[in-house]
């Protein structure tokens, strides 16, 4: 009964929160901690089903959001005349030197003659792929800057972005496998994270892609928007009737509109995740992970598994990010931090269980609840122990001032509680 306790109690903060602050706060809390427990999910799959260390989880789920961008948002068409076709063709013939490249490698004997040839054959390409690339580019990002200034997307509904955000964090992760996976695990972890932020870094830096810094916004939604709601006459009538304003009622109708979707999403995701894990496919990612060497001699293909299930992981974490896009309304990568998309991600899997579906989603929700109330529950806590000091105390100064650093001395202190009091998570994998 563990489980179910644990998540009723979680519900009854929620339900605190609501009643003590606002409800558009707790259905914030839960809409974002629904999106921290998918990611906690892919990790989760990392980590708890094949024991790969992965700190690159900001990069997945920034590439979601791109995914969620470049499906959802209007093309511009004055970009796509000035320089659409040959920023697509500069891509081409970047990639086509990259298959060149490998190609030679291949096919030709060892020695000194196939590194030059792969060398000029690099180098051309990179030579023609500047000339057709950076003329495009800088025509692209010309048109309108201040709005646009970049291509913009197909225009196709934002629900069918999140399945692509996942195959864009796929198709990274099928990249940073073939190459990385074969590394120790200190050094997969240094690797993932580095390139990581070559991801963050692409995404700030092309504008004629997302905007860079400039920021997306205006993402399509899913769901009503609060405006359109309030000029519903019936609307307003049922809001009303009930005895709510509707301003408020229009926003909590969005935000539950949003949950309903997002634990769907979860409860389709563990529900898949608890069938795979039961399969014999299961059995074996849960031996790999314990010791990769019987698991090798059984006949098992250990790196060819890895690769696979850093995909699936990879592809939930970008599911995740595109998810996240949607809720905001904007692509901003400069706010992919490793502190929130990575610490606190792994956070969430340890409190709650590595290996245990329910446990990461568990933890998911949890940690973010508190990521978000730690300031407030601070604040009420220091301004309860500063009440009998003397108004200009510089340690009551000191101590007031310091409410807004709660949130890391939160997350620590309950990471050290759970791995004193349940060192394999609230609620462990069997």
């Amino acid at each position: 009964m563990r489980g179910p306790i644990l998540f009723a109690i979680m519900a009854a903060l929620i339900v605190l929160v609501g009643e003590s602050q606002s409800w558009n706060t707790a259905l914030n809390i839960v809409n974002m901690g629904l999106i921290s427990a998918i990611m906690a999910l892919g990790v989760n799959m990392q980590w708890g089903y094949a024991g790969l260390f992965n700190i690159g989880v900001m990069g997945f789920v920034a590439l979601g959001g791109l995914g969620c961008v470049l499906v959802s948002m209007p093309p511009t068409g004055e970009a796509w005349a000035a320089g659409g076709a040959r920023v697509l063709l500069a891509l081409a013939v970047g990639a086509g030197a990259i298959g060149a490249a490998i190609l030679t490698w291949r096919k030709m004997p060892r020695g000194r003659l196939r590194g030059a040839a792969v060398a000029v054959v690099l180098i051309a390409g990179f030579l023609l792929f500047r000339y057709l690339f950076d003329p495009a580019v800088e025509a692209i990002e010309a048109v309108n800057p201040a709005q646009t200034g970049y291509l913009g997307g197909l225009g196709l509904p934002v629900i069918v972005a999140w399945p692509v955000g996942g195959l864009l964090a796929a198709g990274a992760a099928w990249i940073v496998g073939k190459t990385a996976l074969g590394l120790r695990s200190d050094y997969l972890a240094i690797a993932t994270l580095g390139i990581a932020e070559i991801i963050i870094a692409v995404l700030k830096n092309e504008d004629w892609l997302d905007r860079g810094v400039k920021n997306v916004i205006g993402v399509p939604r899913p769901v009503p928007y609060e405006i359109d709601l309030q000029q519903s006459a019936s609307f307003v009538d049922w809001m009303q009737r009930w005895g709510f304003d509707p301003v408020v009622g229009s926003s909590i109708v969005v935000k539950l509109a949003y949950a309903g979707l997002f634990l769907a999403v979860l409860l389709i995701l563990i529900w898949l995740m608890e069938m795979a894990l039961k399969s014999p496919w299961g059995r074996m990612m849960r031996a790999i992970r314990d010791n990769e060497t019987a698991a090798e001699a059984m006949g098992k293909n250990v790196t060819r598994r890895h690769l696979q299930i850093f995909i699936l992981g990879s592809a939930v974490c970008g599911l995740a990010g595109a998810m996240m896009t949607t809720l905001d309304g904007q692509l901003t990568p400069g706010a992919y931090q490793p502190l929130r998309f990575t610490f606190l991600i792994w956070v969430m899997v340890i409190v709650g269980g590595s290996g245990s579906n329910w446990g990461s989603a568990l933890g998911g929700m949890m940690i973010w609840f508190f990521w978000v109330e730690a300031e407030p529950i601070g604040k009420a806590m220091m301004d309860l122990i500063t009440y009998p000091m003397a108004d200009g105390s510089w340690l009551k100064g000191h101590l007031l001032d310091s409410v807004q650093h709660m949130r890391l001395l939160a997350m620590g202190l309950v990471l050290l509680l759970a791995l004193r009091f349940a060192p394999r998570g609230l609620l462990p994998g069997r």
